[in-house]
């Protein structure tokens, strides 16, 4: 949740992977949903796509992190600041 709160992909909806069976029917079940974490060594985002493909969802992992996100210039939102880039 810290993590979410310094900064996230625009749209995106923090559930940790612990939290995740309980919460799938806050998820689009017709779109894809990809999952993400801090980095490609992270395996938080690896388990959360298995489960979610084994309840019928299009899930996919992005492979690096959201810090690959902003050291590409693209836009980052955090609690509290709205939108940055």
């Amino acid at each position: 949740a810290e993590e979410y709160r310094a900064g996230h992909i625009p749209g995106a909806l923090s559930i940790p992977v612990g939290e995740l069976k309980a919460r799938l029917e806050e998820l689009p079940k017709r779109r894809e949903v990809v999952a993400y974490c801090r980095g490609p060594y992270c395996v938080m985002a690896i388990e959360a796509v298995e489960l979610l493909r084994k309840k019928g969802y299009r899930a996919h992992r992005m492979e690096q992190g959201v810090a690959d996100w902003r050291a590409r210039g693209w836009r980052i939102e955090s609690d509290g600041e709205g939108a940055q880039r």
